[in-house]
Formats: structure tokens, sequence, C-alpha cells
């Protein structure tokens, strides 16, 4: 099993002079699953390099088994400090591609053509996709075929308003993720705030939060083995 797991490169929360990112918790959980299930990781971001964490992700109460796990493992930490640019990934050579989540994607991954170019080729080759909490955002200008989202028609889910509003970034954010989901014509749910809900729609697979990362990276693994 080869996954591609895609972190984001932006590292600003629109003007507000706040830093942002990927949350931690949704890439360690997600790639120590697939680590002690045997896959074979690449970590790509659209600049290459070490992708800029949330430090809200870093702070002791977002803190979780997996995020100490890494903080002491450094072939983990080596890895991630040097993600492949996303330019230079052949999606051909992955069984699977899967996108932690944090605010970040929502500004850089959303529209960057090459992650585009990613998703449709893992769709048109029946390859499993996985994305958590803001992640769903890279889906927003996936089109696989003319007028037809790769959502449209599909169940998904991801952060949902009521969590937006939670963290206080409604006004913040380029777009609210659950209403772009549903304007896309997805069938979107959510479950309550901060708790786990994974959607499975054949080899499309949504988590909602970071609370659901772990379950979405099992989901993926699930669907890797079924074939």
């Amino acid at each position: 099993m080869k996954i591609l797991m895609v972190l984001t490169s932006h590292d600003q929360m629109g003007d507000t002079g706040h830093k942002t990112g990927f949350w931690l918790e949704e890439f360690t959980a997600p790639y120590y699953v697939f680590r002690d299930a045997g896959a074979e990781i690449t970590i790509a971001s659209p600049k290459g390099g070490q992708p800029p964490v949330d430090p809200n992700s870093e702070g002791e109460d977002a803190l979780t088994e997996t995020t100490r796990r890494f903080q002491a493992d450094a072939h983990a930490k080596e890895s991630l400090a040097s993600t492949k640019k996303l330019a230079d990934v052949d999606m051909n050579d992955f069984d699977a591609v899967f996108y932690p989540g944090g605010h970040g994607p929502l500004w850089d991954l959303v529209n960057d053509q090459k992650s585009i170019e990613v998703i449709k080729t893992a769709y048109e080759q029946d390859k499993v996709i996985g994305a958590v909490c803001h992640a769903p955002a890279v889906f927003r200008d996936v089109e696989v075929k003319p007028g037809q989202n790769i959502v449209g028609g599909r169940n998904v889910t991801g952060f949902s308003n009521s969590e937006e509003e939670v963290v206080g970034l409604t006004n913040v954010v380029p777009f609210l993720l659950e209403d772009m989901l549903k304007e896309k014509t997805a069938t979107y749910t959510c479950g309550d705030d901060f708790t786990p809900h994974i959607v499975v729609d054949g080899k499309l697979i949504t988590g909602q939060n970071p609370p659901s990362s772990e379950g979405t990276a099992k989901a993926v693994i699930q669907a890797l083995q079924e074939g």
C-alpha cells in the first residue's frame, strides 16, 4: 500500500495576523494508522519542505496519544520536515491520497492545480481518496465531468458550520465548508460538534473534525484492503 499525504503550505489566517497551517492531530493520527498498517507513506505540500503547523494544535489541550508519539519520533519528524513538492508527485505511483485538515487548505490547496489533478487522477483510476475536517475543501474545484463536482450526489462530511462558529472563525474563513459541499450538491451530514463522524461513499472517505482523524484513516485502510 502506497499512500500520498498532502499537507497545506499556507500559514496565515486571512488578514487577522494569526497563524494557521495543518492541524497536528489530523496528520499524526492518520500517519500512524497508515504506518502501523504497513503502508508506505509519502508526504507532499505545495511548497515542499516543512509545512506550517497550526500553533493551536500544539497546545496542551490539543495534544493526543499520536501527537505525543510523533514528538518522540525522529523519523516521522524528519519526514514531515522534508515533504516533497506537490508538483513533483505522480498519483500513478500511489494507491490512495489523504488530506489532513487545519484551516490552511481553505486558502491554498482549494485551488491548487496540481492538487486538483492528483484528485482527478485518483478518481479516474478508482483509487481511495480521503480527507478530514477542513480538508474536504480540496474538492471544491474538482470536476470529474463537465458541470459535475467530485462530491456531487455523494455522501460526505467535513467541519460543520456550528463547529466553525464554536472556534469563532465564521467571518474569517474564505468560505464555510459545509455550505460549499452542499452547493456542490453533496449529501452532507455531520454529528455533534467535535465528536467522531466518518462518512464512506465508495472510495471517497471523509471525516468531520479532529476526533474523526483516526477513524477516517482506518476507513481508508479498510477500503484499500478490500480493493
